[in-house]
């Protein structure tokens, strides 16, 4: 094959790839929002069909010959074609390892095993998801040793969610980040009078919530042309392309804060996506480049943003309005502080800025001890339950809001939940570099956030997977220093609560 046909078959590949992500990433979001519950088992086959195509597809021995060829030529190669052919190569190292029997069963299981994740969540019962989610756990773990083995399967899995992630480097970050969490959560927790959030558990109408997630949207600057939002039972965003990211929420009457954190999260995903530069937007180079990447988007939007005074300032009015009289008695100055009330919950995506590292390190601990063998999935509840009381003082009075809550382990994303505390320590180094380019709070206050977004598109979004997550963060922060996050955490909670 010469240099120019396997161009050529490298555009035709990508064509064909993308074609199957969408379809396959459709059907999921279809079941995930919309579809009947009785329709799992023929999408499991469906979705399994067509991961065998794109298995057969990737480790062809056309695709093999192409990408040989192109890396024999790879001095020839401009700087993005040389970088998909090295993700492509990636990928098939790692698709050619594993069984296609099992890696289409896995798929299927997937499939299965969220849709019985939803029941059992919904009746509150562990037990109809225990065979399934010991079924996940292990062929996650079989799948991780075919791909690299003589590695931790746990590592491997870290990996693929953050390139370069491993037990070690996840230990250097909590271990101390733990340390000193604890003694200003103590504090928070003696002062805990003076900040009161009653006034946000009252009746706040879905109908009307619907229109405030629009008023977000708009505030994010999302393009509507190209965005929607959905309803589900745990809040998700999902990127065909830039051209169709699609967020999700769920709506609480009596938790009007719920939804307005899941959109402004989730919308700082869909900004990402929908920013990925037009000459990598179709190909293995156009999505996020990583979930700590990613993560520490959507918890910018959510808290360095989403919970500033200046974003208060912003939405508070609108709120005032269509909610009267509910929030008639609450000044703008108490709406900021009620936002960004701290205390220990049961409920990951409900914590506030200072206490959501804890929520994930549970979930690290068990994911590790599960793929170490100390764990099954029966052991879990108790264990989950244990760890809740350990680390945040607090008791889990059901599996609904204790181990069903989250929806990652019913899709096979186990080695994820770390990226959520890693992505929130690189937003407050962002915030810091930003600061130095622009007035942060002048333009949030403004209520168009256009020039942060143009911010990120010029040093994050455009790049897509262009470049390692590691080096990306690198050139535009410099040295990761999770002491900056514990700093920002300091300076914020001190405030609000006048320590």
């Amino acid at each position: 094959m010469t240099l120019n046909e396997a161009k050529q078959k490298l555009a035709e590949f990508e064509k064909t790839q993308f074609a199957l992500s969408h379809s396959m990433g459709l059907m999921y979001y279809d079941g995930a929002t919309i579809a009947p519950k009785g329709s799992a088992d023929v999408r499991a086959l469906t979705l399994g069909e067509m991961s065998r195509i794109s298995y057969n597809l990737t480790t062809s021995p056309e695709t093999v010959e192409m990408l040989e060829t192109l890396v024999s030529h790879k001095d020839e190669l401009d700087a993005i074609t040389s970088r998909k052919v090295s993700e492509l190569y990636l990928n098939y190292d790692r698709m050619r390892r594993i069984p296609v029997q099992e890696y289409v069963a896995y798929q299927a299981l997937l499939t299965k095993g969220d849709a019985v994740w939803h029941e059992a969540k919904e009746k509150s019962d562990f037990a109809l998801f225990e065979p399934y989610l010991q079924k996940i756990f292990d062929s996650s773990k079989q799948i991780a040793l075919y791909i690299e083995p003589d590695k931790k399967p746990y590592d491997t899995m870290l990996d693929l969610f953050e390139r370069g992630l491993d037990t070690k480097r996840c230990d250097e970050f909590f271990v101390p980040l733990r340390k000193k969490l604890v003694p200003l959560i103590n504090k928070v927790k003696e002062n805990a009078g003076k900040v009161d959030d009653t006034p946000l558990y009252q009746t706040f109408p879905v109908e009307i919530q619907r229109k405030f997630s629009n008023f977000l949207m708009d505030i994010l600057d999302l393009d509507r042309n190209h965005c929607i939002i959905g309803e589900t039972e745990h809040p998700f965003t999902t990127s065909f392309s830039k051209n169709d990211v699609r967020i999700t929420t769920h709506y609480y009457e009596n938790m009007l804060v719920s939804s307005l954190y899941s959109v402004v999260h989730e919308g700082g995903h869909a900004l990402y996506e929908q920013h990925i530069g037009d000459d990598i937007a179709l190909s293995q180079l156009g999505n996020g480049v990583s979930m700590a990447i990613h993560e520490s988007q959507s918890r910018f939007y959510e808290n360095v943003i989403g919970r500033s005074r200046e974003f208060g300032a912003v939405i508070f009015p609108w709120l005032k309005k269509e909610f009267s009289p509910r929030l008639d008695s609450v000044t703008e100055e108490e709406f900021y502080k009620i936002v960004n009330k701290s205390a220990p919950s049961l409920i990951r995506t409900e914590a506030d800025e200072l206490t959501y590292s804890l929520h994930i390190m549970v979930r690290y601990e068990l994911e590790r001890r599960m793929f170490e063998g100390e764990l099954t999935a029966k052991d879990l509840p108790g264990e989950w339950n244990r760890l809740y009381r350990e680390y945040l003082g607090i008791d889990v009075p059901n599996d609904k809001t204790g181990v069903l809550q989250d929806s990652h382990w019913s899709n096979g994303n186990i080695g994820y939940f770390p990226s959520y505390a890693i992505g929130s320590a690189y937003a407050a180094q962002f915030l810091e570099v930003m600061k130095k380019d622009i007035d942060v709070a002048k333009e949030v206050k403004s209520g168009k956030l256009t020039n942060i977004n143009k911010w990120f598109e010029e040093r994050i979004w455009k790049y897509g997977r262009l470049y390692d997550p590691g080096v990306l963060f690198e050139m535009v922060c410099g040295r990761f220093d999770p002491d900056a996050y514990i700093s920002y955490l300091e300076k914020k909670y001190s405030e609000v609560y006048e320590l």
